[in-house]
């Protein structure tokens, strides 16, 4: 059996030291892991997920494709749901407590996220997909008492976001205390040799090693993968600040957003989200930046999409934004031959919802036309028909004077 498992599972230098090494923040024992991803041996690798949203983004694709690339490598990955850890609410990055959600609303929001999962994971081999609700929704007051008993109060507190709400006089919940022992349980259950989790989860992953050593396992080892700022290149992706690509976002869309990520961030996604070669990749930057991000929008739709879509994607942007030819698309503008800007922008062209935002766009730079960006707000224009307006990356109109 064993011979078996050395044919199945691939051992190359190359392979274990992408599984360590590539878009890795932390890992727990890494010299350990290395031994064991030699070893031949099939592992069990866990990703655990509260599915307290239905829709994901490519945040939440990072260590999907970590756990991906263990997949490929032959190994067993378990994507385990929280159904039951998801109606307490983890507390991980939050200045108050989540709000827990209904039973339903857990299994719905599970439902949907394995769907988009599967853009990422192949859900048909070397995977089990889980549930916590198993084991821990089994459990008596007796078991919960005894778990608590392996981990002291202290310990618990030591976690960032409870110091800064111990700082800011903030409530901190028995049940968020709980949570990252129960997250660890799940590592007991399942017997994983690895838990891979974000930056902001190594305090809950960690959580899993004393508690297997207690039941006589080996502790698993553990692997953090980056979170990754979104679009404005600063906070971190997130739907409630808009800077992000949607896993379900239409191919148009992730192509024509990704072009808006900063230059500065192009190869941290290569790295954590393809599988391209990256020396070659940080060449490609240095000579030709907007042709690398071109390829990195390929990818990234021909990762959720496919390549047709993304050959398709492409060849739209270009038409639209590039060559600037939308015939048949772009709307008319019907105005006088002299008109001032403002006007223009914001009267006329129904470009802007006021006077005082077109004032912002043109001060901005985002106004332009015939490619010339126009920054004084008192100008006069002289146009002529033909001519193409543009109001920051997706507005468009061409000018025909009544």
């Amino acid at each position: 059996m064993q011979d078996y498992y050395r044919v199945m599972i691939d051992t190359s230098s190359a392979t274990v030291q992408k599984l360590l090494t590539r878009g890795v923040s932390d890992c727990i024992v890494q010299k350990d892991l290395e031994e064991k991803l030699k070893s031949g041996k099939p592992l069990r690798v866990k990703l655990g997920i509260d599915p307290t949203k239905p829709d994901l983004h490519l945040g939440h694709a990072v260590p999907l494709r970590k756990l991906r690339q263990f997949q490929e490598a032959g190994h067993t990955v378990i994507l385990l749901f929280g159904g039951f850890t998801a109606t307490i609410g983890d507390p991980t990055g939050k200045n108050e407590a989540r709000p827990p959600l209904t039973l339903d609303e857990v299994e719905a929001n599970a439902a949907e996220y394995l769907r988009q999962a599967g853009k990422i994971l192949d859900l048909e081999n070397n995977i089990e997909i889980r549930n916590n609700r198993e084991w821990l929704a089994e459990m008596n007051p007796t078991d919960f008492i005894r778990l608590m008993g392996q981990f002291t109060v202290s310990q618990m507190l030591e976690r960032d976001m409870f110091v800064e709400r111990q700082k800011a006089a903030q409530p901190i919940f028995c049940h968020e205390i709980l949570y990252p022992m129960l997250q660890g349980y799940d590592s007991v259950a399942l017997k994983a040799d690895v838990e891979i989790g974000g930056t902001d989860q190594l305090f809950n992953v960690l959580a899993g090693r004393p508690l297997q050593k207690t039941a006589g396992q080996v502790p698993q080892n553990v692997v953090t993968v980056p979170l990754i700022e979104g679009l404005d290149g600063v906070q971190k992706m997130s739907k409630s600040l808009g800077n992000y690509i949607g896993l379900d976002d239409a191919p148009n869309d992730v192509y024509g957003k990704m072009m808006r990520l900063p230059d500065e961030l192009m190869l941290k996604y290569f790295e954590v989200l393809t599988d391209v070669d990256l020396t070659a990749i940080e060449k490609e930057i240095e000579i030709d930046p907007r042709a690398t991000k071109g390829r990195l929008c390929r990818e990234m739709v021909t990762i959720l999409h496919g390549a047709e879509a993304a050959s398709m994607a492409e060849k739209d942007f270009v038409q639209k934004f590039v060559k600037k030819d939308m015939t048949g698309e772009m709307p008319e503008i019907m105005c006088e031959t002299s008109v001032d800007i403002i006007t223009l922008v914001a009267s006329i062209s129904g470009f802007a919802e006021s006077k005082s935002a077109a004032r912002r766009l043109i001060t901005s730079g985002a106004v332009s036309i015939d490619g010339e960006k126009q920054t004084d707000p008192k100008a006069v224009l002289l146009l002529e028909s033909g001519q193409v307006l543009k109001v920051g990356k997706r507005k468009f109109g061409r000018i025909k004077i009544n």
